[in-house]
């Protein structure tokens, strides 16, 4: 019989495969940035609809005014991360956007220092450092290429920060919530900030041809209900360094897919520069994790204080 953290590992596996499958889908769509980010958010909170008002609805009652608060501010930072990371693909190669939408760490790094003071070991500095510079190495070869390919470089460095905040925001509220009503709020807030953006800009709901459909359903199931929910499962059994250290492999999956997939090559700053900040967020999340782990928590603290 498989041990459990075998089969966390395995899980982990599978959650890099198919988060990796998020930027090959959105460039197979040929849906706006907003319509996909809705039918994607839609189609999560729908799919989880059953399981969560069997058995988790009771749960809702738990929340706060406070809860809902950092719930709503969670769905919107996470609404419009997706639009600025599904409108890069748009501009720029998945290679890029996915090593630069990965620097997730770095940002909640960058709010704990300017925000709250907060002091880091030197090795962590220096390791965040060496990702900024990969990430330089990018877009300058994208820039050399077309501007419109660093304006996509840029929009996926907005909606890292984006996630961060939504991730910030989202954590204190998950503290007294099960991953499934918690998902179940954060998704279907997402969904209806999404809609009305949507609505709002004019673009399509539909109709669409059969294989939008398709991608659509395929964004929420597997990057979003199946990737993620493994991620988290497997944190019963594993530490939140081997996650995080497991997602640094989402760009080099979805590059190889772009590779086979959408036949997207790869140029040589991209491999330089997705190196470097691969390795500087390896440096950082082994070095780092405990440091600005305990900085993040101390930040939230500190925010959920405020008036």
């Amino acid at each position: 019989m498989q041990s459990p953290k075998r089969t966390a590992y395995l899980a982990i596996l599978i959650g890099i495969l198919t988060v990796s499958f998020s930027a090959i889908l959105v460039k197979l769509s040929d849906a706006e940035p907003g319509a996909l980010a809705f039918y994607r958010m839609f189609f999560s909170a729908l799919l989880m609809a059953p399981v969560f008002f069997l058995s988790y609805r009771k749960e809702v009652a738990k929340l706060t005014k406070r809860d809902w608060l950092f719930s709503g501010v969670a769905g919107i930072f996470l609404a419009f991360h997706f639009i600025l990371w599904f409108e890069s693909l748009q501009y720029t190669s998945v290679a890029s956007s996915t090593v630069l939408v990965t620097m997730q760490p770095i940002f909640a790094f960058a709010g704990a220092y300017f925000f709250f003071k907060e002091r880091f070991a030197p090795l962590t500095i220096i390791s965040a450092v060496i990702a900024i510079a990969g990430s330089v190495i990018i877009s300058w070869g994208d820039f050399r290429i077309s501007g419109s390919a660093l304006y996509g470089d840029i929009l996926a460095l907005i909606a890292c920060a984006l996630v961060t905040a939504y991730l910030l925001f989202g954590q204190d509220v998950r503290k007294r919530l099960s991953i499934v009503t918690y998902t179940f709020i954060l998704y279907s807030i997402s969904a209806v900030i999404l809609f009305l953006y949507t609505l709002f800009k004019g673009e399509s709901f539909g109709p669409y041809p059969q294989e939008e459909w398709v991608y659509f359903l395929l964004l929420a199931i597997l990057p979003t209900l199946l990737g993620h929910s493994l991620f988290n499962w497997s944190l019963k059994w594993v530490s939140t360094t081997v996650i995080s250290m497991a997602i640094l492999f989402e760009p080099i999956g979805a590059t190889i897919m772009a590779f086979f997939i959408l036949s997207e090559g790869v140029r040589l700053t991209q491999v330089l520069g997705g190196s470097i900040v691969i390795l500087g967020l390896s440096l950082f999340i082994l070095d780092g994790n405990k440091a600005w782990g305990a900085s993040i928590r101390g930040l939230l603290v500190k925010y959920s204080k405020r008036k």
